[in-house]
């Protein structure tokens, strides 16, 4: 797990014993803090509510869902709102398809969040075949709200960027290249991506 101080700590000493670059760019830049959400439905609502939308208009959005219809961490509100109410609350067309397929799949049990299957990609597929949830909004879910140690975001911008500073390459390796990077880092790739996001603060920071 990565969801405090001291196991995300751990895990971070280990990958610096396993690739001394990591210890250098906890010199640089520090130990990361955990970073954790809420696991369940309304994190994953909420994640496509802040879909290509700014953190402000996501937020705005949030609070107007809840005043005009009440409790959102109960999926039956959302199964139960008209499509209008949605959209006058700032939801597109895309959105609310989005959002009354994850309520409608959560409150079936079609989607048993709580008892996801332990094995990472078997869990990812299963949040995948929600509408609107894509593999990194998947991995990021398992990662920040599970704990998921070995989760690696390997398509994310930031962390093939870091990485590939934090190695010291010329160029950015890709995707493909980033994931055959990490094979060596389980069962701690989930801390080499806190890790990445963490530093890339620290280097725009500097810049």
């Amino acid at each position: 797990m990565v969801l405090t101080t001291q196991s995300l700590s751990a895990a971070l000493d280990a990958l610096a014993a396993i690739e001394p670059a990591f210890g250098a760019a906890l010199d640089r830049a520090g130990y990361p803090a955990p970073r954790k959400r809420d696991p369940g439905y309304a994190t994953l609502l909420r994640t496509i509510i802040g879909q290509q939308v700014s953190v402000a208009a996501a937020t705005s959005v949030w609070n107007k869902l809840e005043a005009a219809l009440g409790d959102l961490t109960d999926p039956a509100t959302i199964v139960a709102a008209g499509d209008g109410q949605l959209r006058a609350c700032g939801m597109s067309r895309q959105k609310s398809g989005y959002a009354r397929s994850l309520a409608e799949e959560v409150s079936s049990a079609r989607l048993d969040l709580p008892h996801l299957p332990d094995d990472d990609e078997e869990a990812i597929a299963k949040l995948v075949t929600i509408k609107g949830i894509g593999r990194w909004s998947a991995e990021i879910y398992l990662l920040f709200a599970e704990g998921r140690p070995d989760i690696w975001p390997a398509g994310d911008l930031a962390v093939q960027i870091e990485i590939g500073r934090i190695l010291g390459h010329d160029v950015r390796p890709s995707e493909k290249a980033v994931r055959a990077l990490a094979e060596a880092w389980r069962p701690h790739r989930g801390a080499a991506a806190i890790l990445a996001w963490h530093h890339y603060k620290v280097d725009l920071a500097v810049i």
